[in-house]
């Protein structure tokens, strides 16, 4: 078991890694949103992650990478799992209205209680599929869930006028470039250097509507 000063300096080492600043409360919640995901993995299987200072890496500072990119006043986080990236953004950048979708129960149940538990305002949960939510968000965001073509095709309704289409990548989705619909256009891939991670094993690919 790690203890928790040791996730700690690794969380804060990656923060400033990364170029952030973050509000003085951040990054207690994001380990007690890490000790709570620990805690119901072990009954709930909600990710293959089973390690804390990986979680670290691959959860934590994965999601606050795209931070940077995130903008608007709404957000949803598609296939968002156990809340990621929503969760660590929420809490990252407090004032944002989040909604969490995932289609899994168990996943859900786990959010609505992360939800209650760590305080986060302004933030929901619902179990759905993509494609019947309704709503329009300023700022989409999606970790790896489908192809560009399918988040798209699932997704796209959610996008609002000018809004920014967040997707997290591996290695650059060349082949799926093609298959974005025509209405949207890949505004920028930008490669992500998290802390921990091997280099070119994170990128983001920047959608906006094809008009704006």
């Amino acid at each position: 078991m790690t203890d928790r000063s040791a996730l700690q300096t690794q969380l804060e080492q990656g923060i400033a890694a990364l170029g952030l600043t973050l509000p003085t409360e951040a990054v207690p919640r994001l380990l007690d949103y890490l000790a709570l995901l620990q805690r119901w993995n072990a009954t709930y299987n909600l990710t293959a992650i089973r390690e804390p200072i990986e979680m670290v890496t691959r959860h934590l500072l994965d999601s606050l990478a795209i931070l940077p990119y995130v903008q608007g006043d709404t957000l949803a986080d598609l296939g968002t799992g156990p809340g990621l990236p929503g969760i660590p953004l929420a809490i990252a950048a407090p004032g944002r209205q989040v909604l969490l979708v995932d289609s899994n129960g168990k996943k859900v149940r786990f959010l609505r209680e992360a939800i209650r538990s760590l305080k986060l305002e302004g933030v929901r949960a619902v179990q759905s599929r993509v494609e019947e939510v309704e709503g329009h968000f300023d700022c989409i965001t999606a970790r790896a869930f489908a192809s560009l073509a399918d988040m798209l095709g699932w997704g796209g309704h959610l996008l609002a006028p000018g809004g920014t289409w967040l997707a997290m990548k591996g290695k650059t989705p060349d082949d799926e470039f093609a298959g974005v619909p025509p209405t949207f256009a890949v505004q920028a891939i930008h490669a992500l250097a998290v802390p921990g991670l091997g280099a070119a094993e994170r990128h983001l690919v920047v959608l906006r509507h094809a008009k704006a």
